[in-house]
């Protein structure tokens, strides 16, 4: 199964809007037993997470998976920092594109795929805000155009 498809829990639509994706990896994810059934169920957002790379390891940061319903004092802490999971030339790539000013790990979609929860984290370049005027005037207009053809049609 090509990376990035699978059966998808939660998306980043956020990340679009904000930064340029340049470069997309998939990695695995380092959970307890309550957080795969928790993530299992639907209960993430990743809309205010990020990676960061430390001490050669990237950790995912502020990933929010709700505490699981039947779950007993053993239950997870629900933004804790999460290990994930990259081959090492991998990581020695983001090692050095991430130290460039302007770039940031941005996770973009978590799904299950073989049955193990995975996550498509990006490369991106933040976005100016005149990008982002300019991609909501090209996404308008994209969308005037839709509906005046679907009118057109009628």
């Amino acid at each position: 199964m090509p990376k990035g498809h699978g059966n998808a829990i939660a998306t980043n639509k956020k990340a679009s809007h904000e930064y340029f994706i340049e470069d997309t990896y998939e990695a695995g994810i380092v959970l307890q037993g309550t957080e795969i059934k928790s993530l299992r169920a639907g209960r993430v957002n990743i809309k205010d997470s990020h990676a960061r790379i430390d001490r050669g390891e990237v950790k995912l940061i502020n990933l929010h998976i709700a505490e699981y319903e039947q779950g007993n004092r053993y239950n997870h802490d629900p933004t804790r920092t999460r290990k994930l999971l990259l081959h090492r030339k991998e990581i020695d790539k983001l090692i050095g594109l991430t130290q460039q000013q302007g770039y940031a790990l941005v996770p973009l979609k978590i799904y299950i795929k073989n049955g193990f929860a995975k996550i498509l984290i990006g490369l991106g370049r933040g976005k100016k805000k005149y990008d982002k005027r300019e991609d909501l005037k090209r996404k308008q207009m994209k969308r005037d155009v839709d509906r005046a053809i679907k009118d057109h049609m009628r």
